[in-house]
């Protein structure tokens, strides 16, 4: 089939546009910089053509037509401003402020919200309408997710989120007519549905009616209390999406920016997360080495994402045994911040707060379990996702992109190659292979980069091969992918030796506390920069990390030691789901 058979001819708004078949009209408009409003439309979900704001007129048509649904076909004349259009747009917009708590200044998303960018654009002031919107309680029940139910547009993006790309139903419709609305599993809070704090709703979210609960003011407390020593970690995937919010390209690289933004906001040590991967490496691959030894039943599941681990928790509890006792990488570094460290830096643990920065919003969960601390300290004290770190940035003032560059706090600031691709799907894997591979045999990587475990791929798998044997290893993304190599293992026919899984798409680098606008096209040239990180390393192997050595050799003595044991690693239980509460 030639080119030309393929392409349709159309006029948009009298601009001649050529596109190919099945292309909808809003991508037809967007190839010559018409942006077609819309609500409901994201362009990594399903298509729910709900909130009719992207309607169009097509000449010889009676009606309006939905842009984000309709495909284009030749010579199709479609129009996108006309007034009846405008009108429609208008109406559609001011219905939605009618029922729509409008208290902007007060909002999380304020000046970072759709709905009040398009009011904007339309210049709406207000509505016409006399307001609906019924009094609701916001919902702010657990540490990681805070719902405004009289926010909600019901455009669905939270609900397609939840069930097409996680695999569960935590969010659902209810209610008929004008009564409809969208609301938890039962009307319960969220952490008592299936849900798994994933955040992958409130990054989706139009509006504020589903946001990140606000630690921000508690890390100003600290950072103002001169009694305290405020220290601060930061996850890999940060330093390759903080830049979206200051108008650099995705992806775009800003470590030594973003440690000097954390010491002018007045943390008295900048640290790495890359350190914590590291260590988690250290514990996780000699955890695996000794279950394949000892003949323990496999395969050994990674125990990296929070979500992840609710998720199985939850939906899995039989499989518990088969997750990795490691704590992630951001709780090893807190135990590490509240024990060594302070022997270190001569200082009082009472003294010492431990911030948090990541890309995910089940960390905030993952802290406060009971687990992740000892002798009445948590192992991190406050945890700001992506988002949250932006705020401080702007709330202080910072030019951001005019930042000079610095380098990470000393004993605990330096990371491995290995450690930063753990920001990434499939980088988790790679990091242990390649430490596994060298204690296992006691010789060189031949080769350093595992090509099989990476890219945006739901489900890889590899073979890799050791004195005596093969590992099978596979990798998911998504709870949906994660469901379908569970379901293996319960019935006893998983293949596998070792399976990483993220819970979120793309992994960190997609995970729910990432700046608004994430996409999937964003989290790809998220994922290249962290293997660009990755080369750039001197040093690429969690083992080679001299101030990790240096700690095993000072305090920790070797991986899987008593002491290594007691702060490293942890134990999950079974949650119990809706249907099983009394």
């Amino acid at each position: 089939m030639s080119t030309q058979e393929t392409m349709v001819n159309l006029t948009i708004n009298n601009i001649p546009v050529s596109v190919p078949k099945g292309t909808k009209i809003m991508q037809a408009a967007a190839s010559i910089g018409i942006d077609i409003p819309h609500l409901c439309y994201h362009e990594d979900q399903r298509i729910k053509a709900h909130c009719r704001l992207c309607s169009v007129e097509v000449t010889g048509r009676r009606r309006l037509l939905a842009a984000c649904s309709t495909e284009v076909w030749e010579g199709m004349d479609v129009h996108t401003d006309t007034k009846i259009v405008r009108d429609t747009q208008i109406t559609i917009l001011q219905l939605m402020l009618a029922n729509h708590n409008k208290d902007c200044l007060a909002c999380a998303r304020n000046q970072n919200c759709d709905l009040q960018r398009l009011c904007s654009r339309f210049n709406i002031q207000g509505s016409n309408l006399p307001s609906v919107v019924k009094p609701e309680p916001i919902i702010e029940t657990n540490p990681s997710i805070v719902r405004d139910p009289s926010k909600c547009i019901r455009c669905g993006r939270c609900i397609r989120a939840c069930k097409d790309v996680q695999g569960l139903q935590a969010l659902t419709y209810a209610g008929r007519s004008s009564d409809i609305c969208v609301t938890s599993a039962f009307h319960k809070p969220l952490e008592a549905t299936d849900c798994i704090l994933c955040g992958q709703c409130s990054l989706v979210c139009p509006t504020g009616a589903i946001v990140v609960k606000d630690d921000t003011q508690k890390v100003l407390d600290a950072l103002q209390d001169k009694t305290k020593h405020v220290i601060v970690q930061v996850a890999p995937a940060v330093r390759v999406a903080l830049g979206d919010a200051f108008g650099l390209a995705p992806g775009a690289i800003v470590t030594g920016q973003m440690v000097t933004a954390l010491r002018l906001l007045g943390f008295d040590k900048v640290f790495d997360t890359n350190f914590g991967a590291d260590l988690t490496i250290m514990e996780e691959g000699a955890e695996f080495l000794h279950r394949l030894e000892s003949g323990t039943p496999g395969p050994m599941l990674t125990s990296c994402s929070p979500g992840w681990v609710n998720y199985v928790e939850k939906h899995f509890p039989e499989l518990i045994p088969h997750l990795s006792t490691s704590k992630s990488p951001m709780s090893m570094f807190g135990a590490i911040a509240k024990t060594y460290y302070p022997q270190q830096a001569g200082l009082d643990v009472k003294d010492i707060v431990t911030v948090s920065v990541m890309p995910c919003t089940a960390k905030k969960f993952e802290a406060a379990r009971p687990e992740m601390g000892r002798d009445g300290y948590r192992d991190v004290d406050v945890v700001l996702t992506t988002r949250e770190l932006i705020k401080l940035i702007k709330y202080v003032g910072l030019r951001f992109e005019d930042l000079p560059e610095t380098d990470f706090d000393s004993p605990l600031g330096t990371g491995s190659g290995a450690g930063a691709i753990f920001g990434t799907t499939g980088g988790v894997m790679e990091a242990a292979l390649r430490t596994v591979y060298e204690k296992a045999t006691g010789g060189t990587l031949p080769q350093l980069e595992f090509e099989e475990v990476r890219g945006f791929k739901g489900i890889k798998e590899t073979t890799v091969e050791l004195p005596g044997r093969s590992l099978r290893i596979a990798i998911a993304h998504t709870l949906k992918n994660a469901r379908l190599l569970m379901e293996q293992i319960k019935k006893g026919e998983s293949p596998y030796d070792f399976i990483e899984i993220m819970a979120c798409p793309g992994g960190c680098i997609g995970g729910g506390g990432q700046p608004i606008g994430t996409t999937n096209a964003i989290k790809k040239e998220r994922m290249a920069a962290l293997y660009e990180i990755d080369r750039q390393m001197p040093i690429r192997k969690s083992h080679e990390n001299p101030e990790i050595l240096t700690l095993y050799k000072d305090f920790l003595e070797k991986p899987l030691s008593e002491k290594a044991e007691e702060l490293l690693h942890t134990s999950y239980h079974k949650v119990a789901r809706p249907y099983e509460f009394n």
